[in-house]
């Protein structure tokens, strides 16, 4: 298994699958995996301990500067990027700053790319913070992960470290009143003595169940695309994750599909 550590504060601008031209921003050490939830499919590996939730992060102050002199750079040229992107070595909203690094974001965003969106890859795990709510209601890509239709995969797959209530989790998305892409990766596999498996027919029922109830404005649906932490996983196929988008499209919501 391979590890795969973003190196620096602004990263990029990469050529994403679903983004496209995107310009990264890491919020959180370049060293190590800083995150609350611990994927079985994370491409930056495992989040080894409790301790790594105490590391030392960017300041708002170091990281802006070093975003508005790539902005600058990238300017007028092939990489003015079409995504700044909120991504990284874990949980971004985790940053005790978040909300002004993303306001600040946008203000040289409009100044330096206007066309570019400002997106936010996050695990929803700290949407109880009503700010951290209010903080990614500024993105144009408040994207946020949804794992599975029920509480036990979702614990399987992502493995929080604190408490999770899938209940709680939805009533917190449906506070962005549609305001909301879903990031589903859809895996089969084993890891220790659990068999790992979204794409189930009960599986899949109670997670459109769920998208009725959160009405998000889209649905990103994936695989996996690099090395898992966990070994034994399955890539899903595209036609299958398009079998998964139809059903997404019949209730009326839209659906992408990245394979």
């Amino acid at each position: 298994m391979g590890v795969f550590l973003f190196d620096d504060m602004i990263f990029g601008p990469v050529k994403s699958r679903r983004l496209g031209v995107s310009l990264g921003i890491n919020l959180l050490p370049n060293h190590a995996k800083f995150c609350n939830f611990n994927c079985i499919y994370c491409e930056c590996g495992w989040t080894k301990n409790k301790q790594a939730l105490r590391m030392e992060l960017p300041k708002a102050e170091d990281l802006l500067i070093a975003l508005e002199q790539k902005l600058k750079e990238s300017t007028g040229t092939e990489l003015e990027p079409d995504s700044i992107t909120f991504a990284g070595n874990g949980e971004p909203t985790m940053h005790p700053e978040f909300d002004l690094i993303i306001r600040e974001t946008i203000k040289l965003r409009d100044v330096y790319a206007p066309k570019a969106l400002v997106s936010v890859l996050s695990n929803g795990s700290m949407l109880h913070k009503p700010l951290i709510i209010e903080s990614l209601k500024l993105a144009d890509n408040n994207i946020l992960k949804l794992d599975g239709g029920t509480e036990n995969t979702i614990r399987k797959i992502n493995m929080p470290l604190k408490a999770f209530r899938l209940n709680e989790y939805v009533t917190q998305l449906k506070r962005f009143n549609g305001k909301i892409i879903i990031q589903t990766l859809f895996v089969r596999g084993k890891y220790g003595n659990e068999i790992i498996d979204n794409t189930t027919q009960n599986e899949i029922d109670a997670w459109i169940k769920l998208l009725l109830t959160i009405q998000p404005q889209k649905v990103m649906i994936y695989a996996i695309e690099r090395d898992t932490p966990a070994e034994n996983l399955e890539k899903i196929s595209l036609m299958e994750l398009e079998r998964i988008a139809e059903k997404v499209t019949a209730i009326g919501i839209k659906s992408e599909v990245f394979a």
